[in-house]
């Protein structure tokens, strides 16, 4: 008989390391997303060929870091469907967000991505079981005006690159909830290994046939350079996972907002504008009574349960 596998099971929970982390993750993803916007506008560089030197960059950052001899051992995961749809999720938002990038600025990207924590608790329904209450479709609902106003339809030219940013965060919130499902299953590294099948294998061929060699070193090192900080970002954002709940460190991704905005005004010279302030704004405070909402729902359940624990005299 097959011996059954032990429950899966946390770290010890360090909230302000999760945090920490998530913050460090969020200030490395937007130096990736300002690298790969680079050499989507200043580079004659196709897409899909930049769309796998994310991936292949990271492959060999892993392998230099860990040797050859770590690959069969991060091979083993104990939910091997669940690390494939992972890594489809990510090959998913990247290249959308690639894409995104080069017609959009940091800011519009970034105030986009904001959906996520909204497009979440709808999709924890039908994946977790988790559905949400009337307050929190309210909340929803006002969340997505916001990214109406930002991206204000009817009033200016809203570019179709929009939509790429759109699909990039709706592969991302399935990533989310994917990732935390795996995070007590398998360790970081395997997560993380993983992660780069889909873009490393799928995008190959087609950067093979578009393939254009970088005229600059400077080029070269940012091509290179897109795998290790999106290793590490990562890498950061599955630990933190391990230390926290989703819900303690989600409202971190808001911080985003202030390193990409600096990412894009350094590096561009680009300056959100009003709309976009407001509809962040918008959907920052949605955001964030969702979290409180969650919190509260939390603490009522635990204290639920620590009264019913209490033998009754």
């Amino acid at each position: 008989m097959q011996k059954a596998s032990p429950p899966p099971t946390h770290a010890a929970s360090r909230p302000m390391l999760a945090i920490g982390l998530m913050c460090i993750a969020w200030a490395i993803f937007a130096g990736l997303d300002t690298t790969a916007k680079y050499l989507g506008t200043a580079t004659d560089l196709p897409a899909a060929q930049v769309i796998w030197m994310r991936f292949l960059g990271q492959f060999l950052a892993m392998v230099t870091a860990l040797g050859l001899i770590a690959v069969p051992g991060l091979m083993r995961t104990r939910r091997p469907a669940a690390q494939l749809l992972r890594s489809l999720l990510l090959l998913g938002s990247t290249a959308f967000n690639f894409l995104a990038l080069r017609h959009l600025r940091l800011d519009q990207t970034t105030t986009i991505g904001f959906l996520t924590p909204l497009v979440v608790a709808l999709l924890a329904g039908p994946f977790l079981g988790e559905w949400i209450s009337w307050r929190r479709a309210i909340a929803i609902g006002v969340g997505f005006a916001g990214i109406l106003l930002a991206i204000r339809p009817g009033i200016a030219a809203v570019h179709p690159a929009v939509l790429f940013s759109l699909g990039s965060m709706l592969c991302y919130a399935v990533f989310s909830l994917v990732t935390r499902y795996l995070a007590p299953f398998d360790r970081a590294e395997v997560t993380l290994f993983y992660s780069l099948l889909a873009g490393s294998v799928i995008m190959a061929p087609f950067a093979m046939l578009e393939w254009a060699w970088p005229k600059t070193t400077l080029v070269w090192v940012l091509l290179l350079s897109m795998g290790f900080l999106g290793g590490a970002g990562h890498y950061l954002f599955i630990v933190a996972h391990r230390y926290a709940p989703a819900s303690t460190i989600a409202p971190f991704l808001y911080i985003s907002l202030i390193t990409y905005t600096a990412a894009g005004y350094l590096a561009f010279g680009q300056v959100p504008d009003a709309w976009t302030l407001a509809g962040a704004g918008i959907v920052i405070l949605s955001g964030l009574y969702l979290f409180q909402r969650e919190r509260a729902t939390h603490r009522a359940a635990a204290v639920a349960m620590t009264s019913e624990a209490v033998p009754q005299r």
